[in-house]
């Protein structure tokens, strides 16, 4: 069965906001969310600095949930919920076991780690949490969506590192085109601020000390953020029998894997998931208006991700608006592709480029238009997102007008 696959709503919260309206006005208008880090569990880190969610919105979700969910589950259920009343859908008897999810999670169960660690090393307990093990399982994301909707089909976790939101949508893309279920609620979630987690990016030198600059020469290294970003997909058939609004179809899926280094950036696969992208969209490299960036901030990855996109685009490169949202909302990890999805379906909607905020010098390495700082209107009937994850597993989407 092959069945063209839409996007119907769309939900999600970072440090830009806690829904996705708020949070694309900010990123559309270049506005950062990244300070300094104030969550006061974390210990000597004085001085970093983070996108944090300051509060989240009010919900209903019951105890009994809560109390088996780490941060990051919550945060997806938050985001899918929204995405599935944008969508206008729900399940009954009838159709669940139609309706399911795909999570990509980077570092998952951060906070119910920490917790343990902490209670068994330096404090007095002697045993974990009842539901320790429940709330740092790669899947718990994904299940809790299926216990918070309702959902009774293909329900599963993904995880690629900073890769992984795509990889879940074109998971749940392939759902929907073996015929394996009508609906899937799919995107990522990550909440990376335990101490353990920012200690070990810190010791990998790759963090800011200020913010993140993304294609800027005096950038100094990527941010880290969290958030969740979900999106409800349908068969075009299933979202047009309903009298769905559709925001955007899902054109195509582009996956590749580096096999050359486990934290070093290559040009071939991230070129080869792009390709692979155009080709699965039966697109050109000249229909392609808007590339989400896979952008980090940090030197080898900008240059590089340059370097693949003139490789794949040829001339075009130079025509296209390019952007890095994560200059707005910092690299959320697992969560990060999800939110730049959001990015270029409300790009599609608004027909406008988001810019690349935070943005000071060229550098002549990476020398296309990254819409420095300000906001572009253009026609936008095609975006594509990049994601680039370490340990070199790259994962494309591209989204096209209906």
């Amino acid at each position: 069965m092959d069945s063209r696959v839409v996007i119907t709503g769309v939900g999600g919260l970072c440090g830009l906001g806690t829904d996705a309206a708020s949070m694309w006005k900010e990123m559309r208008e270049g506005r950062s969310a990244i300070g300094p880090i104030a969550n006061s569990e974390l210990h000597d880190l004085e001085g970093m600095t983070g996108a944090e969610i300051k509060a989240l919105p009010q919900h209903d979700i019951n105890r009994g949930h809560l109390i088996s969910m780490d941060r990051f589950s919550l945060l997806a259920v938050l985001a899918a919920r929204e995405a599935m009343r944008q969508a206008g859908l729900s399940w009954d008897e009838g159709n669940a076991h139609r309706f399911g999810a795909t999570v990509g999670v980077g570092f998952t169960g951060s906070y119910a780690t920490e917790q343990t660690y902490r209670s068994l090393l330096l404090g007095s307990a002697i045993r974990a949490e009842l539901f320790t093990g429940v709330k740092v399982m790669p899947s718990a994301a994904s299940v809790h969506l299926s216990l918070s909707l309702g959902l009774r089909g293909p329900v599963f976790g993904v995880t690629s590192a900073c890769a992984s939101a795509n990889h879940a949508i074109a998971s749940a893309v392939d759902q929907i085109k073996l015929g394996r279920a009508d609906v899937m609620v799919s995107g990522g979630s990550d909440a990376p601020f335990a101490w353990g987690v920012l200690k070990a990016w810190e010791a990998m030198r790759v963090l800011s000390p200020d913010t993140c600059r993304p294609f800027s020469a005096d950038r100094k290294g990527l941010v880290l953020g969290e958030g969740a970003g979900m999106a409800v997909l349908e068969s075009y058939e299933h979202a047009t029998r309903r009298g769905a609004t559709i925001l955007a179809e899902i054109a195509g899926v582009g996956l590749s894997a580096d096999a050359f280094h486990i934290a070093a950036p290559s040009v071939e696969g991230p070129a080869s998931a792009m390709r692979a992208c155009l080709a699965d969209a039966g697109l050109n490299a000249e229909d392609v208006d808007y590339l989400n960036a896979h952008g980090t901030g940090t030197k080898s990855n900008d240059q590089t991700e340059t370097a693949a996109i003139k490789r794949v685009f040829g001339n075009h490169a130079y025509s296209m608006s390019i952007s890095s949202t994560k200059s707005t909302h910092a690299h959320c990890l697992g969560a990060a592709s999800a939110l730049e999805m959001i990015a270029c379906v409300m790009a599609i909607q608004e027909d406008v480029v988001p810019p690349t905020a935070n943005y000071r010098e060229p550098d002549p390495a990476c020398d296309l238009d990254i819409t420095p700082n300000v906001p572009r209107e253009r026609k936008v009937r095609v975006a594509m997102s990049n994601a680039f994850a370490m340990g070199g597993t790259n994962a494309v989407l591209a989204f096209r007008q209906v």
